[in-house]
């Protein structure tokens, strides 16, 4: 029982990491699933939902197809849509229901490009894990099947900012942010996985020179870059002026030695808890320890790989691993949602997250880029 969340929310699921990676690039998503999941994802998680098109898709999975498995059906009908459609590329991904029946979702897709000609991915998400997870696995998948091999390196500095979703990010100008500092610092920037560019820009991808991870759900598409092209990657989000700088020097240095090493603040006192996706938390952590000198736990609730997070900082997958993760703090940064399990004598401070509380704090989710406050 103990990853039962008798109070706070859950993150946003992988399968919407599937569909928030791949919304703006042409391709269909088809979450294959009863129904309700496409509505929850579209009206929760989704800011770009009202104002872009995108073709994401309920398969409209039925009690006697699950028991059956009438792959043949799912098969047809997403055939039927391409045809109508002509997407760049599609996309199936599953929910706790295929995952329960054994749902075969590489045959699958191999039979649906195989029958319409269109590039099909299977992600076998499950619904079980947040959208770190599915994000990161969509990235790869099109990095691997999309960018040019027979390109040349930019003879100048040039980065590819991965991770980039409105789940971390929400629609607020935080990935314009990331682009003007990168560009006012000399980078030229090639893509942005994946707001604001085209599958056709994250195809030259190969021409960077280094690649700058904002989030975790980055970290499958800097993995897959750097085995194709041997293009180093930095971990970071640009947050505050004293850790930009940081993130800036360790570019530089990753790009003209071929690897990454950076330098982070740790100090060893901690009094403030920031909560959240790891990278973006952790960066909020450094800018706080770097300009202000207060030692930062974080407490990343996402997936998380090993050697981003530090020693002081835990992994909280679940409710009760947060709760005892706080005693002793004397303030949390963390949504809004977060409040009822913080110590009582604490301060807390509202940091809304798309990925967590969804729309309910929308407007109030700030740019952090642009800057932040004590």
């Amino acid at each position: 029982m103990k990853q039962t969340a008798r109070i706070i929310s859950t993150y946003s699921a992988d399968t919407f990491g599937v569909c928030s990676a791949l919304f703006e690039l042409g391709g269909m998503v088809v979450m294959h699933d009863a129904s309700g999941c496409n509505s929850t994802y579209t009206t929760h998680d989704e800011p770009r939902w009202y104002d872009m098109d995108s073709m994401v898709y309920i398969s409209g999975l039925s009690e006697m197809e699950a028991i059956m498995g009438d792959d043949e059906k799912l098969i047809s009908d997403i055939a039927e849509a391409a045809e109508s459609l002509q997407p760049r590329f599609i996309a199936i991904a599953g929910t706790p229901i295929p995952t329960m029946t054994g749902f075969d979702f590489t045959a699958v897709a191999e039979l649906v490009e195989e029958r319409t000609g269109i590039p099909t991915f299977g992600f076998p998400t499950t619904g079980m894990n947040t959208y770190v997870y599915g994000a990161s696995m969509a990235f790869e998948g099109i990095a691997r099947r999309f960018i040019k091999r027979n390109v040349e390196k930019t003879v100048h500095l040039s980065v590819n900012i991965l991770g980039l979703t409105p789940l971390d990010f929400s629609v607020n100008g935080a990935d314009a942010s990331i682009v003007k500092f990168l560009e006012e610092e000399g980078f030229e920037v090639i893509s942005k996985w994946a707001m604001g560019s085209t599958l056709e820009e994250l195809s030259e991808a190969g021409r960077a020179s280094v690649n700058l991870v904002v989030s975790a759900t980055g970290l499958g598409a800097a993995k897959a870059l750097k085995e194709m092209f041997g293009t180093p990657y930095v971990v970071g989000t640009p947050i505050g002026k004293a850790y930009q700088k940081e993130l800036k020097e360790a570019l530089i240095d990753a790009a003209e030695k071929g690897e990454t090493e950076v330098k982070v603040s740790n100090l060893p006192s901690c009094e403030i808890a920031v909560i959240g996706e790891g990278i973006t938390s952790l960066s909020l952590a450094q800018a706080i320890e770097l300009e202000y000198g207060r030692g930062v736990k974080v407490l990343c609730a996402t997936e998380c790989e090993k050697g981003f997070l530090r020693e002081k900082d835990v992994i909280t997958p679940d409710e009760e691993d947060v709760i005892e993760a706080l005693k002793g703090i004397r303030m949390v940064i963390a949504d809004p949602l977060y409040r009822p399990i913080c110590p009582a004598d604490a301060k807390f401070i509202p940091l809304p997250a798309e990925n967590f509380s969804g729309r309910i704090y929308r407007n109030e989710i700030p740019n952090l880029i642009a800057g932040f406050e004590d």
